[in-house]
């Protein structure tokens, strides 16, 4: 029998106690996904919290003009769905396999009934909790006041892999909606780009040639 796959230490769950980790380990429960398969849809009760073993899942959702825009491609080490565990509620995206993968999961009624037999680790749980709030307020703060390009080629950056082929099945209208930006600023830091050399523009998105020069551009200090 293969051993059981432990929680991973990163993400959510980088500042847990050994306590608290043995725990969460003891609660999660394996799920196993083909390509395509749907982990869960935008609107349906969300009640738990997932890492990812193996494999790759997007979270996407639909643009105003009812188009799915990738929102994340998440892979090994990735957690995602935590607010659901602290308070169940409305899935806000959809979770798609994107290759076979494995999954761990915690129930918000597993966590919560351990939690009561254990009230000493409630405190570790409000920790974590806190800590992904300041995170949430970071990547707000980014979006807020950050430059448009560095929030552009972060999001290259983030999207693209530097292990896979740097495409990108993105439109403008799809990638200026990431950003918090007009399609027509979007489209002429992109031609820019191109005229550089950084990547290069197709009619289905877009591939990165020079990550190194958009890491630069995605520092602050950078631009």
């Amino acid at each position: 029998m293969a051993p059981v796959a432990s929680l991973p230490a990163s993400s959510f769950l980088f500042g847990a106690s050994e306590r608290l980790r043995a725990m969460l380990d003891g609660q999660a429960t394996d799920v196993h996904l083909d390509t395509g398969d749907v982990l869960f849809e935008r609107g349906d009760e969300g009640d738990a919290l997932y890492a990812i073993i193996s494999g790759a899942l997007e979270i996407s959702t639909l643009s105003a003009a009812g188009r799915k825009l990738s929102l994340d491609m998440m892979r090994p080490g990735a957690i995602f769905g935590e607010i659901a565990m602290f308070d169940p509620g409305e899935r806000t995206a959809t979770a798609t396999a994107a290759e076979p993968s494995h999954l761990r999961r915690l129930r918000h009624r597993d966590v919560l009934a351990q939690l009561t037999k254990h009230p000493e680790l409630a405190g570790d749980m409000l920790k974590l909790a806190g800590q992904r709030m300041r995170w949430m307020n970071t990547q707000l703060n980014e979006q807020v006041f950050l430059p448009m390009p560095v929030r552009l080629a972060r999001k290259l950056l983030y999207l693209t892999p530097a292990e896979g082929s740097g495409h990108l099945h993105l439109s403008q209208s799809e990638l200026a909606e990431f950003v918090g930006a007009t399609r027509e600023a979007v489209s002429k830091t992109l031609s820019n780009w191109r005229k550089a050399g950084l990547i290069e523009i197709s009619r289905g998105g877009l591939q990165l040639k020079d990550r190194g020069g958009l890491a630069v551009l995605a520092d602050p200090e950078g631009i």
